[in-house]
């Protein structure tokens, strides 16, 4: 089963900046035990929302819209997707990741990935 662990975004990922040295190291040890736990599959940060945009559908038309987005409540800062034998064991991991934002409030959302293969769309 496969996992996505979404770091939520916040002023502070908004604003830019790079996350303090302390922060970085225990992303860094999390994401090794991770690697030698043999769940991990990738991991990154992503850049604040002023340097990306969205594609938002309306009647099936796509309008291409540049960011900033200031209403979005659920903007999403970085990931890491990993490899889990359960939920428990997701949770688990989950449980472990490092708090995103040091002492400021921060929230990871975790959700189990569709996998699908090519014979079931058929």
């Amino acid at each position: 089963m496969r996992f996505l662990l979404m770091v939520k975004g916040n002023e502070v990922s908004e604003a830019g900046g790079k996350p303090d040295e302390a922060i970085f190291e225990a992303m860094s040890k999390y994401h090794e035990e991770l690697e030698k736990a043999g769940a991990l599959l990738d991991a990154t940060g992503l850049q604040p929302t002023s340097k990306g945009a969205r594609v938002r559908y309306s009647r099936g038309r796509p309008t291409w819209i540049d960011g900033p987005f200031p209403e979005s409540k659920e903007i999403v800062a970085g990931y890491t997707l990993i490899q889990a034998d359960s939920w428990r064991e997701a949770k688990d991991w989950a449980m472990r990741f490092p708090a995103p934002f040091g002492q400021s409030d921060g929230e990871i959302e975790i959700r189990e990935l569709f996998l699908y293969e090519p014979e079931d769309f058929v």
